[in-house]
């Protein structure tokens, strides 16, 4: 038997959604909704819900806001 190659999204640890909720600092319903909606990368382990690590990152990396740096200039009165 050979094994299965994996996505590099679907290798590493797998969360459970409780604990996906508690890294997104969120309510469970939260990332249930993500799952349902499809807007997070998710694994069927049965007829549990599995969501890797790596896809957790990825969501919440593609939220990041970087903050403006630019200075802001005084007027000469």
């Amino acid at each position: 038997m050979t094994p299965t190659t994996l996505p590099d999204w679907a290798q590493g640890r797998l969360l459970t959604v409780e604990q996906a909720a508690e890294r997104l600092n969120t309510s469970v319903r939260f990332p249930r909704r993500l799952i349902e909606e499809r807007r997070i990368a998710f694994i069927h382990v049965g007829r549990n819900v599995r969501i890797p690590e790596a896809a957790l990152e990825a969501f919440i990396a593609t939220g990041l806001v970087e903050p403006i740096t630019t200075t802001r200039r005084r007027r000469a009165a």
